[in-house]
């Protein structure tokens, strides 16, 4: 959301972290139950159409990782008080993500996906890709990114 409303401060570090996804540095996910929220919010600050336009272009950066009934009953057993970020947590573990990369590291009560601010991630990624790299110079981080 920081990248999507250019929300200062965080927005520069946010992007970078866009960036390293949109250029195949890592894998980024956003949980499936995240689109709707996003577009929920968007919609009401840009419009409906362009509300589309933008997660159209988020899902041809980021992939999805599922919300189903094992998810949510997963995240029924971590006991959290937000459960929306226990849903978060459950969804990086079924899609056996290496990290959780948000701004909010706090709001998460424990930690069996490892939990990173986005300067915290950015200090683990080797430098971007020459054109001329070849797929075995690619990081492999799978990464969840949330809020």
């Amino acid at each position: 959301m920081d990248v999507l409303y250019q929300r200062s401060p965080h927005f520069t570090l946010a992007s970078q972290v866009w960036k390293a996804v949109e250029i195949h540095q890592v894998e980024g996910f956003l949980a499936a139950h995240s689109i709707t929220t996003l577009f929920y919010l968007t919609s009401k600050q840009i419009g409906w159409q362009m509300a589309t336009t933008t997660l159209t272009q988020a899902l041809t950066v980021f992939s999805l990782t599922a919300v189903d009934e094992n998810v949510i009953r997963q995240a029924l057993t971590l006991g959290w008080k937000d459960f929306e970020d226990a849903v978060q947590m459950a969804s990086a573990l079924n899609a056996n993500l290496d990290y959780i990369v948000t701004r909010n590291p706090q709001d998460f009560e424990t930690h069996p996906v490892p939990v990173l601010t986005p300067a915290a991630f950015l200090t683990l990624l080797p430098p971007p890709p020459t054109p001329w790299a070849q797929p075995a110079d690619v990081h492999n981080s799978r990464s969840f990114v949330g809020e």
